[in-house]
Formats: C-alpha cells, sequence, structure tokens
C-alpha cells in the first residue's frame, strides 16, 4: 500500500473527519515534500499515512460539504429574489387596483351627471309640452300625448307599463282598491301634484306617471324590469 505525505488541506465536514479516522486534509499529489514544509504542516492537521483509496472519500467528502454550503446559499438568494419579487407584484398590483377604483369612481360621477342632466332636459321638455284640453280622448290621441313626453328609448317599456296597468284607459278605476287612471294610482289623488285635472287629463297623468318612474326606479325600463319582476310597481 502506497504511503504519502501532504500539508493539512482542511476538511470542515464531519463525515470526512469519520472517514479517515480524526484526520482533515486531502492529499495534493506530491510524494515529497521538504521538512520545512512538513514541519509547517504539523503546526496546523498533518495528514499521514492515509491508504490511496481512502484519499478519494476524503476529497468527496469536501466536494459535498461545498457544494452543501453553495446550494444553501443560492436557496438564500433565491428565497431573497422571490420576496423581493413578490413585494413588487403587491406593490404593483396595489397601484393598478387603486388607479382601477379610480376611474370606475370618475365614469360613475360621469354618468350620473349625464343622467341627471338628460333628466332635467326630460323633466324641462315635458313640463313645457302644452295639449288642448279636450272632454274625451282616445288611445290613439293618448298615446300620441305620451311619445312626445317619452324619450323614444324608453317608450316600449313605459307602453308596456301603460298596457297592463289600464289598457290606456285614463279614466280607469279598480273597483277593489280603487286605484285610477293610465298608472292606476293609489290612491288617485296622488296625481294632483301635477295638475288639479288629473282625474280628465290624460297629459296630467303621463307627465306624473313618468315623473314617478323616473323618481322611483330611475326610468320607465327601470320600471318596466321591476313589473315583470313583481307584477306590480
Amino acid at each position: 500500500m502506497s504511503r504519502i505525505s501532504v500539508r493539512g488541506f482542511a476538511v470542515a465536514s464531519a463525515t470526512a473527519v469519520t472517514a479517515v479516522g480524526s484526520v482533515v486534509g486531502v492529499a495534493s499529489g506530491s510524494t515529497a515534500q521538504n521538512n520545512d514544509a512538513e514541519a509547517t504542516a504539523t503546526g496546523t492537521t498533518l495528514l499521514a499515512d492515509i491508504p490511496a483509496g481512502q484519499q478519494a472519500q476524503v476529497q468527496t467528502a469536501s466536494l459535498t460539504q461545498q457544494a452543501d454550503a453553495q446550494a444553501i446559499a443560492a436557496d438564500a438568494s433565491a428565497k431573497k429574489d422571490a420576496e423581493e419579487a413578490a413585494r413588487k407584484a403587491a406593490a404593483e398590483t396595489a397601484v393598478a387596483k387603486k388607479e382601477k377604483a379610480q376611474q370606475a369612481a370618475e365614469e360613475a360621477k360621469k354618468r350620473a351627471e349625464e343622467e341627471k342632466k338628460e333628466r332635467a332636459s326630460r323633466d324641462a321638455a315635458r313640463e313645457s309640452t302644452t295639449f288642448a284640453v279636450q272632454s274625451s280622448y282616445t288611445v290613439s290621441q293618448i298615446q300620441a300625448m305620451a311619445r312626445q313626453m317619452v324619450p323614444s328609448g324608453q317608450w316600449q317599456c313605459f307602453s308596456n307599463i301603460v298596457d297592463h296597468e289600464s289598457s290606456w284607459n285614463y279614466k280607469a278605476v279598480n273597483p277593489s282598491s280603487g286605484a285610477y287612471g293610465l298608472f292606476q294610482a293609489l290612491p288617485g289623488s296622488k296625481m294632483s301634484s301635477v295638475g288639479a285635472d288629473w282625474q280628465t287629463n290624460p297629459a296630467t297623468q303621463i307627465k306624473w306617471g313618468l315623473n314617478y318612474m323616473d323618481s322611483r326606479y330611475g326610468s320607465p325600463c327601470e320600471a318596466w324590469s321591476f313589473w315583470q319582476t313583481n307584477h306590480w310597481y
């Protein structure tokens, strides 16, 4: 069995120490070192008389420890990078959500202002619309009045409600409740808020009905949607 003498090649691995019998170091490959070098080696840890077959075990243990240390360092670095990326992503998400919320709020405010202007315009048009008073009115005449006061996009919904409530009979009376007129207002006298002639003037009833749908539901179509679900409004 060959024998070699080397300087201390420090190995911290407990596995390596066990493998070589409490000796730390790796053979350098040289078979002859001067006395001073050997003396220096013994000043630290002298690796001597290691069988050639066990030298590979010592080297493997040292390399394994180095690899483990590198892996730990790499894991720590990767974890740090991942945490930093997560913080950055969270911050970007928070900013995006804030911007989206602000945009939604601005859009909602804009829609509300537009609806307010549109409603004011409808109210003004409705109030400025006048019709000659007659002793009686046909369905087609009443519908013609309504078309002049109801926005075109809301007309069908408005018409659907009147169809179901009174079939366009401005003098319709519910025998059970006493509800009256085109919209079956209960009591009918509520329509006097628009005009004292609410019992005989369909134009007065139309103004009241449209005001009611706008103020309670937002529009005739919203009122019709509610009616379809509940069969009243």
